[in-house]
């Protein structure tokens, strides 16, 4: 029983251990410089309808398309 749990604790302090290390690497290799500038673009304009589906499938037409159900959380 002791050396299962010296497997365990073992396997989540190397897993700490390689989690640390990546972390890092990241951050030296500048994996996170660009993610404060890029990250915020909207990916919808001004233009885009509020509430009106406008994605569909190749082969479907929008006659189809089932209307979306309302969402009541309160």
């Amino acid at each position: 029983m002791t050396l299962m749990y010296g497997l365990i604790w073992g396997s989540w302090v190397i897993f700490g251990i390689v989690t640390i290390w990546a972390l890092a690497w990241a951050i030296r290799s500048g994996q996170f410089q660009q993610s404060l500038s890029e990250g915020n673009e909207v990916i919808f304009d001004d233009e885009e309808p509020v509430g009106e589906m406008t994605d569909t499938f190749p082969d479907v037409s929008p006659d189809e398309i089932p209307e979306p159900e309302e969402d009541d959380r309160d």
